[in-house]
């Protein structure tokens, strides 16, 4: 039987709706440089995106895994666009990136999530694994998660075993002594697999796995379903 000492979550889209919570924060961003720099603005919203995001991955190959360096990078570079020098242009990028980092953290959990973590904090040792940017320190998890490890942390994105070998290493556990917890079936359930992790698909959505598709150990539909799924493979895997 395992013994279950780990358990990891992915974030985005497993404890809250991501795309509300960007689109939001994109909004207040949007009207922030409509307000402090409109020229920039029009090369923030134009096909011009997609160059500039080119042109700073060749510049900065290491750095694709890392969202917020990203995305301050796109913004310095629309700021000089619409004409400001490199100190303001840098300056109003800084002030850009924290208006939208700001609201990128305040999430709307999914129903259940922070009862469902405060269940698990006193069993297990609660980490994140995500490959976006969210602070859980901003978000509030940091009550009751012991850490959080992102994509930019290690230069590699799940579904690559590196985040959770990193985790392993921090808590000095073993594979099978851990679950991971995410909604995506190849970012986090064959992610968990590669890294010998037990695995729960957080499947709110009641989609249908492909038999080409790494099996998660369990399936939950609500999040109020972990506990269970985890004494499952506690006393049955």
């Amino acid at each position: 039987m395992a013994s279950i000492k780990l358990v990891t979550f992915d974030l985005d889209n497993t404890l809250w709706n991501v795309d509300k919570v960007i689109v939001r924060a994109e909004t207040k961003m949007r009207n922030w440089m409509k307000e402090y720099a409109p020229e920039s603005l029009a090369f923030y919203s134009s096909d011009h995106l997609a160059e500039i995001r080119h042109g700073i991955l060749i510049k900065h190959p290491a750095k694709r895994f890392d969202l917020s360096f990203m995305r301050l990078a796109i913004l310095q570079k629309v700021m000089s666009l619409g004409g400001l020098d490199e100190k303001t242009a840098k300056q109003k990028a800084d002030e850009a990136f924290e208006v939208f980092f700001e609201a990128r953290n305040q999430v709307d959990f999914f129903s259940g999530a922070i009862g469902l973590l405060e269940e698990l904090q006193d069993k297990y040792l609660l980490y994140a694994l995500t490959n976006g940017n969210a602070d859980i320190e901003k978000t509030g998890l940091s009550a009751y998660m012991k850490g959080a490890f992102s994509a930019a942390d290690v230069a590699a994105s799940k579904p690559n075993p590196k985040m959770f070998n990193r985790v392993l290493k921090q808590t000095q556990l073993k594979p099978e002594n851990s679950v991971h917890v995410g909604d995506n079936l190849v970012d986090d359930i064959e992610g968990a697999a590669n890294a010998g992790f037990f695995s729960i698909w957080v499947n709110l959505k009641s989609e249908k796995a492909h038999d080409d598709q790494a099996m998660p150990t369990q399936t939950v539909t609500k999040l109020s379903e972990i506990p269970a799924a985890l004494d499952f493979i506690n006393n049955h895997c």
